[in-house]
């Protein structure tokens, strides 16, 4: 399996008790409501399967994991500090009524004078307002995205229209 595949649903912080407990940082929204038995933990680069004995959630950032096979202090020590992920067909889709800016990540970026600039590679969350990163000609180029910039959004063909003030590229490509 691999990383492309999957979708990170949290982190193992750290272990709890001796018989290979691990207490686990969920950042996946709604991580209860899927219903998996095998996780991906991330080792050296490459998704190691892991099946699941059980799950049992705390707080709502907080669940306390056992795995197969991990049933000594020692062997879940090892995972500690470790991503983990499921595969994205077990990743629940979203309502339209759910759609944030955050989720133009993927997307295709797409400028009313320059046409398509690329896909959208990360989004970066600011105090005032969302930034979109895409790799256009070999460089990086960074916008907002906001009511001035964004001209129309298309969920179906992921597609996001922009509108970029003149010369914000010209910025970045010289």
């Amino acid at each position: 399996m691999k990383i492309e595949d999957c979708f990170r649903v949290g982190s193992i912080l750290k272990t709890k008790g001796l018989k290979g407990e691990m207490q686990l940082y969920v950042d996946f929204d709604n991580l209860s409501d899927i219903d998996f038995n095998t996780i991906f933990i991330e080792i050296g680069g490459k998704l190691a399967p892991y099946f699941v004995e059980s799950v049992k959630y705390q707080q709502k950032n907080m669940a306390y994991l056992y795995l197969e096979d991990v049933d000594t202090i020692e062997k879940a020590s090892v995972l500690v500090k470790k991503d983990i992920y499921l595969p994205n067909k077990l990743k629940p889709k979203k309502k339209k009524s759910d759609f944030t800016l955050k989720d133009l990540k993927g997307f295709t970026a797409v400028d009313e004078n320059e046409g398509e600039l690329g896909e959208i590679t990360a989004i970066h969350e600011y105090p005032q307002q969302l930034i979109a990163a895409v790799t256009y000609k070999n460089c990086e180029v960074l916008f907002p995205l906001n009511e001035e910039i964004i001209v129309s959004i298309d969920v179906v063909k992921e597609i996001v229209t922009v509108d970029l003030p003149d010369g914000l590229l010209d910025i970045y490509l010289d």
